[in-house]
């Protein structure tokens, strides 16, 4: 408990430290937003992982295969595949297009106002859908490492990771935050690796032996190694199996509309780099995914499910419980506590660099495009708007601090599959519309934002994940109708439909704007200008 205190704290110190040296780099709006775009393409595919591999990642993706085996490994598949979508159609147009956020791409030939807005409240509402699972992630961590039971200090840690975040966006930035996620990406990355070979050479580096002990350990034996132990069950039936199609749908396309994801494309200083951060991005996160697969099944062979959900129903601590069992069976009680130490400082670090990002996207969306553009309507300074940055960095803190509070016990990995079916149903149409439909306009735009922002929130609402289940957030209700939990199966494609609908039911087209992003968005030519316009 004192070395997992000591090791966390000496990591919050570093980046701390780190965080006010950016400070005093970051002059101007392009330094806040975008880091002054000074980092290369393998600086920012680290950071590119460092915000990608959340604390769903490395907790609840462990956690949701050792309790459901097969199922649980399709989360790493479609977080995966998902960068396959970001990188051939996003990442280089986004960078060639915009400046500093996802609106500056759509309100370029579009109507600023209406579109900047709809694309500010979209990117507030992912952004906090995606915090309220790194906050459960941290209250369910601290109560295994520091041995708290007690719900009320479980909510102090969540108090105490929500100031931390503020004041990383707040004082570094871009630039401090950016650095803050390669710091942790090394270090998550080093930590997977080390308790990955220890689970495979305790198994003689056999995955067959693995996966037979791990469906052993299961109580479901080998039905644990095969589908519909999670989705597509016999008492689920035909809800299960559409339930997996579209938790597959909303991982894969939701990554290319996630707003913390797509500024990172902004802090390079060419297209070229923007592509080279993407690959390798696409080859730290593919490894990392790899070594979840050894991490679920680990789990399961070693500690057993019982043990796991003894610990947490969900199973977010399935990955620390295996760091601190491996380091016993292999280095005796004084190892378990260091290995434990190490993979729980190592999470924390997940956590705080992950809710940065998020922190600094919409903030930063808030004050661009809704302050500046749309209140101050172009009028604002970049001085006045770094500060509104700043101060509603402080008020998305307090208010996912709130939501983490109350979210407790839910699964993170299953919570981020929610924000990347809001992202993939609202932002992910109107992009792909604005970058690859000459039609496209500012109805449009605003129809698909709102129109898949609204149709997959009213369908989280009324599903299993808010009422009528037992892993429900409100478990003595039940005014559930939808009977899937994921959205992402009906509201994408709504998100579709309502772009072309709100297009073709307006006369507004602009072809001159059109040519002039396409060529903008292929050749990079006056990339800088894009929103000066």
């Amino acid at each position: 408990m004192t070395l997992s205190a000591v090791l966390f704290l000496v990591f919050v110190v570093a980046t701390l430290g780190i965080t006010f040296w950016a400070s005093r780099q970051t002059k101007t709006a392009a330094d806040y937003y975008a880091g002054g775009r000074s980092f290369t393409g393998f600086q920012n595919g680290l950071a590119i992982g460092g915000d990608y591999m959340s604390a769903a990642s490395f907790l609840g993706i462990a956690g949701i295969i050792a309790l459901s085996g097969y199922d649980g490994f399709l989360y790493s598949i479609g977080f995966l595949v998902a960068w396959l979508v970001a990188l051939l159609l996003v990442a280089e147009l986004m960078r060639n297009s915009g400046k500093f956020t996802m609106a500056d791409v759509l309100a370029f030939r579009m109507s600023p106002r209406p579109v900047r807005t709809a694309a500010g409240v979209s990117t507030i509402v992912v952004s906090i859908f995606y915090l309220l699972a790194q906050m459960v992630g941290a209250g369910a961590l601290v109560g295994l490492l520091l041995g708290v039971t007690d719900p009320a200090q479980k909510n102090l840690v969540i108090v105490g990771v929500g100031v931390l975040m503020i004041i990383y966006v707040v004082v570094g930035g871009m630039k401090g935050t950016t650095w803050v996620q390669i710091v942790k990406a090394v270090l998550l990355m080093g930590g997977a690796a080390l308790v990955t070979l220890l689970v495979l050479g305790k198994f003689g580096f056999n995955l067959s032996a693995l996966l037979g002990d791990a469906a052993a350990q299961s109580g479901k034996g080998e039905a644990f190694l095969k589908p519909g132990q999670k989705y597509g069950t016999e008492a689920q039936g035909l809800a299960g199996k559409l339930d997996l199609i579209s938790l597959g749908l909303a991982l894969v396309l939701g990554t290319a509309g996630l707003p913390h994801i797509l500024i990172r494309f902004y802090t390079v200083p060419t297209a070229k780099d923007a592509r080279k951060s993407v690959l390798w991005g696409i080859g730290i996160i593919g490894t990392f995914y790899l070594l979840t697969l050894v991490l679920g099944f680990g789990a399961a062979a070693v500690v057993g499910t019982k043990a796991i959900t003894a610990g947490d129903k969900a199973g977010n601590t399935a990955a620390p419980m295996l760091a601190q069992r491996i380091g016993e069976d292999i280095f005796g009680p004084v190892g378990g506590t260091i290995l434990l130490a190490l993979i729980g400082a190592v999470a924390f670090a997940t956590i705080l660099a992950v809710v940065a990002g998020l922190t600094l996207a919409s903030s930063s969306s808030f004050a661009h495009d809704l302050y500046a553009h749309v209140f101050r309507r172009g009028t604002a300074t970049e001085r006045q708007e770094v500060v509104v940055a700043r101060v509603s960095a402080f008020v998305i803190g307090a208010a996912s601090i709130g939501l983490g509070i109350l979210a407790q016990g839910q699964n993170v990995a299953f919570l981020v599959a929610l924000a990347f079916a809001v992202a993939a149903s609202g932002n992910l149409p109107a992009i792909l519309y604005s970058l690859f439909w000459k039609r496209f306009n500012t109805a449009g735009a605003v129809s698909a934002i709102y129109g898949g922002l609204v149709s997959a929130l009213i369908l989280v609402i009324f599903s299993p994940v808010v009422s009528g289940s037992a892993t429900a957030l409100f478990k003595d209700a039940n005014f559930a109708w939808f009977p899937l939990s994921n959205p992402g199966l009906i509201s994408i494609p709504l998100g579709f439909f309502f772009g072309w609908l709100g297009t073709v039911l307006s006369k507004e087209y602009n072809a001159e704007k059109y040519a002039e992003i396409e060529v903008r968005s292929l050749t990079g030519v006056g990339a800088e200008q894009a929103t000066k316009h």
